[in-house]
């Protein structure tokens, strides 16, 4: 009996859906093979038998760049669960019998999610599960969005103000804006700050490609005054000590204050909104029994808060 000619490449179809995403999360053969540890004309081969077989076009090919088509996208959609699933076949179904005792979870988040957000989740996590290694990577939010979408985290926590089609967002906690000064700064003493208020004095606000910087913009041009920021600085713990300092005032989200600080506090939730918190996800993604564990948690910390 003959065999069929397609047969070797159906047997392999795995290898091909995994170098097809790999090409559309690089954007280049070349990256691909290296992450699968492949030769370049290798995943050549596989993308043109996953083409051939299923007749469509996947990639527009421009020089070296890899654009994917319409077919290729709804193909990605479709096949992205299906490997995922396959590749963690063995954490999904000890899950299932209830043993989530092993395995590694990745997680991208800003350094204030990390500092004031998630140590109580960490805390209890750990301590239910020991030998399950999380690994967070701190990052910003542009950067966080790029891990989730070339799938090199399984979640992230933290902010987001605009919705993204490709992106679930899930808001678990969410705390209100709040002006900080010097002790014996001027506003340290008046009630019912206003941002006519604020306008004189020079800013302490995180770097001009963070959601803080864009939401004190749009707040003071809806106001139709003009700002002026000082100084640039990354972290909290950073400008709250800066201000501590005397070297200007800032606008922070309550969720960084202790309580400790030296400095005064004013609330700003006339001009600006509460700031949430929460689970950030890849449309589509495979959530692993163990990461879907974390999300729980972290959940159920906020929940009884």
């Amino acid at each position: 009996m003959a065999q069929n000619p397609n047969y070797y490449y159906k047997k392999n179809r795995l290898k091909q859906l995994r170098a097809f995403q790999q090409v559309v999360r690089t954007g280049s053969v070349t990256q691909a093979a290296e992450a699968l540890f492949l030769s370049q004309p290798s995943v050549t081969l596989q993308l043109q038998a996953l083409e051939r077989e299923l007749g469509v076009q996947l990639f527009e090919r421009r020089g070296t760049t890899m654009k994917m088509t319409p077919q290729g996208d709804v193909l990605y959609q479709i096949s992205q669960p299906l490997v995922e699933g396959i590749d963690k076949l063995e954490e999904t179904f000890a899950a299932a019998y209830g043993h989530i005792d092993s395995g590694q979870i990745s997680i991208g988040a800003g350094e204030s999610t990390i500092l004031y957000i998630m140590p109580e989740a960490v805390q209890r996590f750990t301590a239910a599960y020991p030998n399950i290694r999380l690994k967070i990577q701190n990052v910003t939010g542009r950067d966080g969005l790029r891990l989730l979408r070339a799938d090199e985290i399984d979640f992230a926590i933290g902010s987001m103000i605009e919705p993204m089609e490709d992106i679930i967002y899930e808001p678990f906690v969410t705390h209100d804006p709040i002006l900080i000064t010097p002790l014996d700064h001027p506003l340290a003493s008046k009630e019912d700050v206003t941002l006519a208020d604020i306008s004189p004095y020079g800013l302490i606000l995180p770097p001009r490609h963070l959601s803080t910087w864009r939401t004190v913009d749009y707040a003071f041009q809806q106001q139709g005054l003009e700002y002026k920021v000082t100084l640039e600085a990354g972290g909290w713990e950073v400008i709250k000590k800066y201000v501590e300092l005397g070297l200007g005032i800032s606008i922070v989200t309550d969720i960084c204050l202790t309580g400790t600080e030296k400095i005064a506090q004013m609330p700003l939730g006339n001009y600006f909104p509460r700031r949430s918190y929460g689970i950030v996800q890849r449309k589509g993604r495979f959530i692993s029994p163990q990461a879907q564990r974390f999300i729980e948690i972290t959940k159920e910390v906020y929940a009884e808060s």
